[in-house]
């Protein structure tokens, strides 16, 4: 938003708050929340691929994508001599961002509950305590008969969960992160722009001198939309996971602190938090993405761990990770052991 109005450094923290209060109330006065998110995220969704196509055409050269096939970055081939030049914490939070990482794959099921999908219809949806109406709630711990009628059910929504998984995380998450990367290759190369998000100011500066300044006006919208979109989700899906665990736990009994009461005190927690964060301890936003996502890194080390004790243990044996799901569950919790492990050295070592 400073890049495009031209506005100095010190907008951005109470700009940062605007949109943090704004994220807030549209969560607590929506009726059923996962509704208004939907719609929300799919215009965002729809700006950033609109931009993606149009840099695919008018922004990178033929070069820049035969680099991407024939050329190995220098640093590739020694992994710690790279992630020394990086910083672990970065590398870690690179690869935990990638696509949706962090907690972002645990809500997933959360968010099909909400749309009343699959065993989603015998769940109560997040409403707003001021604007919606709270269905009454089930039992906890609900299972289905595993004979052929629920199972051919089953099989049908595995099937739309994994359509979704490699259709938008893998697919489109993908194609965005390659084209994004082939956009600032073509246009800045390899270069040290400084720290914090001076690079980004860099790339929207030289995509209005090489293509039209109408275009790097609307990188920066781009951008700001990017970061927006995560921000609405982070908060959503951390005050939903919040939720969700504390009501099958410790408030389990309680009358009072129904789900939908605990995701919005998290997410006004989450927001006063974060307020109060780049008011008194930094407000370098690349800095404090790092911070957020090597965290992402660590916490999926500890998740992929307890999933897979999850399914083995409580699962019935018909809907058991089976094939090359579980080693594979295994590479990832061992992967991401193996990053939380180098950060904690790295930053003890320095």
């Amino acid at each position: 938003m400073t890049f495009i109005f031209g506005w100095g450094e010190g907008a951005r923290i109470p700009i940062a708050i605007i949109f943090l209060v704004a994220i807030g109330l549209a969560l607590t006065l929506s009726p059923v929340i996962y509704q208004t998110l939907e719609k929300v995220q799919m215009v965002l969704l729809g700006i950033i691929l609109l931009f993606v196509v149009v840099a695919l055409f008018i922004a990178t050269n033929g070069s820049a994508w035969v680099s991407v096939v024939t050329e190995v970055p220098e640093g590739v081939g020694n992994f710690f001599q790279s992630a020394q030049v990086i910083g672990a914490a970065t590398l870690l939070g690179a690869i935990a961002f990638a696509g949706a990482g962090g907690a972002n794959n645990l809500v997933q099921s959360n968010y099909v509950r909400d749309k009343q999908m699959g065993m989603g219809a015998r769940i109560p949806r997040i409403v707003s305590p001021i604007t919606g109406e709270e269905e009454a709630e089930p039992s906890l711990g609900y299972m289905f008969e595993t004979n052929e009628q629920n199972m051919r059910r089953w099989r049908t929504w595995w099937r739309i969960a994994n359509q979704e998984q490699l259709i938008v995380f893998l697919g489109i998450g993908l194609l965005i992160t390659i084209v994004l990367s082939v956009l600032a290759y073509s246009t800045v190369g390899v270069q040290d722009l400084g720290r914090d998000l001076d690079f980004i100011r860099a790339e929207g500066e030289v995509l209005s001198e090489v293509i039209a300044p109408w275009f790097g006006t609307f990188f920066f919208i781009a951008g700001f939309v990017v970061l927006f979109s995560t921000n609405i989700g982070v908060i959503d899906y951390i005050s939903r996971l919040t939720a969700d665990s504390l009501k099958v736990t410790f408030l389990r009994e309680s009358t009072f602190w129904s789900e939908s009461k605990i995701y919005v005190t998290v997410a006004w927690l989450i927001i006063v938090a974060g307020s109060i964060i780049m008011l008194t301890v930094s407000s370098q936003p690349l800095v404090l993405l790092i911070i957020a996502s090597a965290g992402g890194g660590v916490v999926m080390f500890f998740y992929s761990g307890m999933l897979i004790l999850l399914n083995r243990r409580a699962l019935p044996e018909a809907v058991k990770l089976k094939s090359w799901r579980l080693p594979v569950m295994w590479l990832i919790f061992a992967f991401f052991g193996a990053l939380s492990g180098f950060m904690l050295y790295s930053f003890l070592a320095g």
